[in-house]
């Protein structure tokens, strides 16, 4: 009895150890093969690699051309943001007219005859050139710049900073939105506005307010007739292009509002997308380069699926 118990005790165990192995994860599922360009990126996202841009820091600019869309960054100049957006609610911008398009540098707007009244905003602040690094959320990239110690990032906008100084500031990448003054640091405000159209002036950076960027609709401003006069200004009245309107997203009426999602830029999405801008890996090209400038890694902007 005992032997019998034995022998199928023996069988049972034999056969157990005669069952094949079980399959690894990785056999059974192959890897995913690592994204080779930034479409590739873009289609591995999940919906938490997006953020929506709130309706009261959307610029909503109408031309005859098109709708161009621009975001304040407040995190940086917060009192231009707030007077910008006083402007907009009193329809200040509206009627206005583009006076200046410099080929390969700026689309400037405002009042040709500087008679507009203002009512609620201020004509003049003082110039938010820079900020504290402290508490400033910031991704750096891996390669150096010419113009500051440390470049990167910082929730979607194009930044650089300077570690022994302490100072954050927005760059002046293509699409940037900027605050014309004159020749003192607090004789802008927001009644001129302009847009980097051309290659990548950064020689304005702490020199001029950034208070945002385009992040729809550059093509509307890029097709602008050229001003024929010094610096591209329009010469002639008859030449300006008029400002059918420029409003706060939150001030339209939700269903004609833009709808937008750009990409966060403090994720592993973000990363992976700036390594294939950094090394291009689709057969098209025959040096992958291995290194991206901050104005040329360009953060993606999508209609909200």
């Amino acid at each position: 009895m005992r032997l019998i118990q034995f022998s199928a005790l023996a069988a049972f165990m034999l056969s157990a150890c005669m069952q094949p192995a079980p399959k690894s994860a990785s056999a059974a599922t192959p890897a995913t093969p690592a994204p080779s360009t930034p479409s590739e990126v873009l289609a591995q996202t999940r919906a938490s690699d997006w953020r929506e841009p709130a309706p009261e820091n959307l610029l909503v600019l109408e031309l005859a051309s098109g709708r161009v869309v621009m975001e304040l960054a407040p995190t940086f100049a917060p009192h231009h943001a707030d007077n910008i957006r006083a402007l907009a609610h009193e329809h200040y911008y509206d009627g206005l007219a583009i006076l200046r398009v410099q080929e390969n540098y700026v689309v400037q707007w405002g009042d040709p005859d500087e008679k507009r009244e203002i009512k609620n905003a201020q004509r003049t602040i003082p110039g938010e050139f820079f900020r504290s690094m402290s508490g400033l959320n910031f991704t750096p990239l891996p390669d150096g710049d010419v113009y500051a110690p440390e470049v990167g990032y910082s929730d979607g906008f194009a930044a650089a900073r300077d570690p022994k100084s302490g100072q954050a500031w927005l760059a002046h990448c293509y699409g940037a939105l900027g605050v014309g003054r004159g020749m003192g640091p607090d004789s802008g405000g927001g009644p001129e506005l302009y847009v980097v159209i051309g290659h990548s002036p950064r020689h304005l950076d702490r020199n001029i307010t950034v208070a945002g960027r385009v992040l729809q609709g550059m093509e509307n401003l890029s097709v602008l007739p050229r001003g024929t006069g010094a610096l591209g200004f329009y010469e002639k009245p008859e030449q300006y292009v008029t400002i059918r309107s420029l409003s706060v997203a939150s001030d339209i009426p939700a269903a004609e509002r833009p709808h937008l999602q750009v990409l966060r830029t403090d994720t592993a999405s973000w990363n992976a997308y700036v390594d294939v801008r950094r090394n291009r890996r689709d057969p098209w090209f025959l040096d992958p380069t291995g290194h991206v400038e901050l104005c040329n890694v360009g953060v993606p902007v999508r209609a909200i699926p």
